[in-house]
C-alpha cells in the first residue's frame, strides 16, 4: 500500500506509533499517511479495514 489513511469513530484520542514516535489521533479525525503502513504500529484494538482505509472503532 502507498497510502493510508486512518480515521478514527471513538470519543477519545487513539495513540499509535509512526517512524518510533508517538502520534495521536483526535477523535473523530482523520489522517493519511503516504508510505501506506511501513512505519506504522497499531496497538491492538476494534478496526475495520476497507481499501486503504482504517477505521479505528471504540
Amino acid at each position: 500500500m502507498d497510502k493510508i489513511t486512518i480515521r478514527s469513530d471513538r470519543t477519545t484520542d487513539y495513540k499509535f506509533i509512526y517512524k518510533g514516535e508517538e502520534v495521536i489521533l483526535e477523535a473523530g479525525k482523520v489522517i493519511s499517511i503516504q508510505n501506506g503502513l511501513n512505519d506504522v504500529v497499531l496497538p491492538t484494538c476494534s478496526m475495520k479495514i476497507i481499501n486503504n482505509l482504517i477505521v479505528i472503532k471504540e
